[in-house]
């Protein structure tokens, strides 16, 4: 039988080390996840590049949000209830892939992220190796 899942004091399922992106998250981080969501177009990409603070002020973002942007704080944006997968869309702006952000939220450099990364997954070589074929 699997463990109980810990609860948290508001009697949600606790994670440790992990942000559980629950309905609050989603409500406390509207703003800059509709923010980065925008960033889908070249257009919006650009108007950040081009004055960040007015793009900010056009999505409401909190200042707690603001401040983490300003200081490109990937992880104060999602404490601030951002998204991995929106924020995503800002880190392409900052020069950030998604590794990094893999790297950033486990407090591991990026290669000892990527290492772990092929450590665990199945790559066409392993699997060649395991079926005994050439790769």
């Amino acid at each position: 039988m699997p463990p109980i899942p810990e609860q948290s004091s508001a009697g949600k399922r606790a994670i440790p080390g992990t942000l559980v992106f629950d309905g609050d998250a989603a409500q406390s981080g509207y703003a800059i996840n509709a923010m980065c969501y925008s960033f889908n177009h070249a257009h919006n990409r650009e108007a950040f590049v081009a004055d960040e603070e007015g793009y900010m002020d056009r999505f409401n973002l909190t200042e707690e949000q603001r401040q983490a942007v300003r200081n490109r704080d990937v992880l104060a944006m999602l404490d601030a209830g951002g998204n991995v997968y929106y924020l995503a869309k800002l880190a392409g702006i900052l020069g950030l892939g998604v590794q990094d952000l893999g790297a950033l939220q486990t407090g591991m450099s990026l290669e000892d992220f990527k290492a772990a990364l092929l450590s665990h997954g199945m790559t066409e070589t392993r699997v060649a190796e395991e079926l005994g074929e050439a790769a």
